[in-house]
């Protein structure tokens, strides 16, 4: 969607639920405001159970990057005739992908002043 309001996220979910109308649906959000206060979508949709994430998700930045490493190395450029296609393709990229993993390594870069029209932006 093009906005990140609540009207569009509602009907994002009123399409999961329609595709899905049998079954019990967790599902898993950052603390978007968008996300929060929504109990009277919740109580018409007794299936649908939401899941916050915590402020600081390093857990979900590793999942994000991991989802980067995927689409860079093994999805860009490629095109597949069929959903078969796509999740055989996927599958055997993690396989591989396992057996040469390792933890990711975190480091924080030296952070560097810019200067704004001749002065530091701390000393405006």
């Amino acid at each position: 969607s093009k906005r990140r309001r609540r009207v569009e996220f509602l009907d994002f979910m009123n399409s999961v639920t329609a595709a899905f109308p049998s079954r019990k649906l967790h599902v898993i959000l950052d603390n978007l405001n968008t996300h929060k206060k929504n109990e009277h979508w919740l109580k018409a949709h007794p299936n649908v159970q939401f899941h916050f994430t915590p402020t600081s998700a390093s857990w979900l930045n590793q999942v994000e990057v991991w989802f980067s490493i995927l689409q860079g190395q093994s999805l860009s450029g490629t095109s597949f005739t069929s959903l078969k296609q796509l999740q055989e393709h996927i599958d055997a990229y993690v396989n591989a992908y396992n057996d040469k993993a390792e933890p990711f390594v975190w480091t924080k870069k030296k952070v560097r002043q810019r200067r704004f029209k001749g002065r530091r932006i701390t000393q405006l």
